[in-house]
């Protein structure tokens, strides 16, 4: 342990050193209209093609963010907030875009979904996710039910893992710890023999953590909540001719750790572990005008939750087991008619599965599946662009859906993109809210209508750029829990709607030895049932946020950045003692990192990421715990 800390503290001392550098230099930007992105359209387009809203987070920008989580990377992205992404280590937290509730926003793995079939609202847990194992990260911001179907409302979050690069094997290894004794360490081999290729990573993280709830009798009494996760990624690829490829993937993350018997509740004895695992095998044939793909893929979670007999339980133990899978099949036909027009289109099949047991209920064999069929049109001549789409979909509970999308955009002067959409978009009713106890089978998707519009502008062509959109989000048939009189107390039904508006601006720099970008981000809505009454209004979603990012390269071989974000008031839930609840405000409160990065040679590198500098008390969470000044150092070494 010694020895751990003598290595974190050395690599600190060696950059705080170096700080006071005056030399300059520059990270990369994030979005710039040449850049090359796949996931608004299901086919490589640039930016300056597509009018949608594609942020990218690129692998040097993960190699700068080395000791923060997933959630937190994620949350100084504008129009994100990760709410709870600086709880306790290992705790869910829940990614709100643009506004739309947990579930609203589709998480894929190398372009396939992953979202949860065992959970109420289908919400993945991105802390299964090691930052160390993804090469690259692209948010499509705004309705992508047309290509991706359910799930899609209010944007996608694509995370693409490290693949096979260069000819040649080459290894990496890293090691870090920080505060409440949270210690890294990873290893991955990358390369191609030949014609075959292999990206192999591993990862280890143990952390002891602290209290999740909050103790507000200050009793000193509420115990650790730890974090233990053990992850690995492998990706194969086989080039079978000149014009044909197989690739193989996999991700498995076993975690395990404590929590509390929950808001201002500790629980001695409660403990979890799940297990994530993510598979698939696909082939791309290219043709003369375009490529033919085919993918089979399979996301299986399982969780386990034991709770000791004690107090906070009723001196009963309790556990909980449930497990989901969701099985992916896609054949996906990217084509150019000609010089005016491109064709994407395809076929899907998903098929949820579901078992959950617990001492009082045993639910099992939930099944549901849905194929679809779908193809967007993309045409452009000179200026104009314009992607028309739709998309078919047959579930095999409450029949069919029709969605569709309409995106035209002109791109003026080679730096100027002004864009609108008009699109529908749909999330399918979870296992959960159709078989289980409190469970309709009956209930219809959520539906939603979504309308942006807004433009990109680089003022100065690869040096100044400056974005806003506006957007505005109407879902009908929300599925929303109806309180009963009598057993089983409750059921799901549609009925609600749902009204979200607001907009998002970023100004960026990027300049020969410096970067820096500021963002704003407004977003308000709320929730109604079926006679007008408001049930809902964001809750822990803040109406405003905005931020800035700076970067600084002081000598070749030291840089520097620093990362601030406000979060504004937003309300949460509080449940009483009495089992009444109420509606309490959570105040604002601003957040600034920074990451300090060393490199000896080019083997050789030191980092240390230092999280909320100036120890801001706040919560994001009624009755839990967040992190005050923390940090994450370490050491990297690569084998080139």
């Amino acid at each position: 342990m010694k020895k751990n800390y003598f290595f974190i503290i050395a690599g600190l001392g060696l950059a705080q050193s170096l700080l006071f550098s005056k030399a300059a230099y520059a990270q990369d930007s994030t979005r710039v209209l040449n850049d090359v992105v796949v996931t608004a359209t299901r086919s490589a387009k640039k930016q300056s093609e597509i009018g949608r809203v594609v942020t990218v987070i690129t692998s040097e920008q993960i190699n700068r963010s080395a000791g923060k989580t997933l959630p937190q990377l994620l949350n100084t992205v504008p129009g994100i907030t990760f709410s709870g992404s600086e709880n306790a280590p290992g705790i869910s937290s829940s990614v709100y875009l643009r506004g739309a509730s947990t579930g609203n926003t589709l998480i894929l793995v190398d372009g396939f979904a992953v979202n949860n079939s065992s959970s109420i609202e289908g919400a993945y847990d991105l802390n299964a996710f090691p930052l160390d194992q993804i090469e690259r990260i692209e948010i499509l911001k705004g309705s992508g039910s047309t290509l991706y179907g359910s799930d899609a409302v209010a944007g996608v979050i694509n995370i693409i893992t490290k693949h096979p690069k260069e000819q040649g094997l080459k290894t990496n290894l890293q090691a870090s710890g920080g505060t409440y004794n949270t210690f890294n360490q990873a290893a991955g081999l990358n390369g191609k023999i030949n014609k075959t290729g292999i990206a192999l990573n591993l990862s280890n993280t143990d952390s002891k953590g602290f209290a999740a709830a909050t103790d507000t009798l200050g009793t000193g009494n509420f115990k650790k909540d730890g974090f233990h996760q053990r992850s690995a990624s492998l990706n194969l690829t086989q080039q079978v001719s000149e014009k044909f490829m197989i690739n193989g993937n996999l991700q498995a993350s076993y975690n395990k750790g404590n929590l509390p018997a929950g808001a201002f509740t500790d629980d001695q004895g409660y403990t979890y572990n799940n297990t994530f695992i993510f598979g698939g095998i696909g082939g791309k044939l290219q043709l003369d005008k375009g490529d033919l793909k085919f993918n089979i893929s399979q996301n299986s979670v399982k969780n386990n939750y034991n709770d000791l007999a004690g107090a906070s339980n009723f001196n009963t133990a309790s556990y909980q087991k449930n497990s989901g899978s969701i099985t992916n099949f896609d054949v996906l036909l990217n084509y150019n008619i000609n010089k005016y027009l491109d064709i994407t289109s395809g076929e899907s099949f998903r098929y949820y599965s579901s078992t959950q047991l617990s001492t009082y209920d045993t639910l099992k064999n939930l099944r549901n599946s849905i194929n679809s069929i779908y193809t967007s049109l993309f045409f452009k001549a000179g200026i104009f662009h314009m992607e028309l789409g739709g998309r078919y979909n047959l579930d095999s509970k409450y029949g069919t859906n029709f969605t569709y999308t309409v995106n035209p955009s002109l791109y003026l002067a080679d730096q100027f993109k002004v864009f609108g959409t008009i699109a529908s978009a749909f999330k399918t009713p979870s296992l959960y809210q159709l078989f289980s106890q409190y469970g309709n089978d009956a209930l219809r998707p959520e539906t939603t209508t979504s309308y942006e519009a807004g433009f990109d502008w680089e003022l100065i062509k690869n040096t100044l750029s400056f974005n806003t959109v506006f957007y505005k989000y109407d879902t009908k048939d929300v599925i929303y829990f109806k309180n009963l009189a009598d057993a089983p107390y409750g059921i799901y039904e549609n009925g609600s709607f749902q009204k979200d508006k607001g907009f998002e601006s970023e100004l960026k720099l990027n300049l020969d030895k410096f970067t820096a970008s500021a963002y704003a981000a407004y977003v308000t809505g709320k929730q109604t049932d079926v006679t007008g009454k408001e049930t809902n209004n964001l809750y822990r979603r803040p109406k405003n946020t905005f931020g800035a990012n700076v970067y600084y390269q002081f000598i070749k071989s030291f840089s520097a950045g620093l990362n601030y974000k406000y979060t504004g008031d937003r309300s949460d839930t509080k449940f009483n003692a009495d089992y009444s609840s109420s509606i309490v405000t959570l105040k604002h409160y601003n957040l600034v990192d920074a990451h300090l990065q060393y490199d000896v040679d080019k083997h050789l590198g030191l980092f240390a990421d230092l999280k909320n500098l100036f120890n801001a008390k706040y919560t994001d969470w009624v009755g839990y715990n967040t992190r005050g000044f923390n940090f994450m150092a370490g050491i990297r070494y690569r084998v080139n």
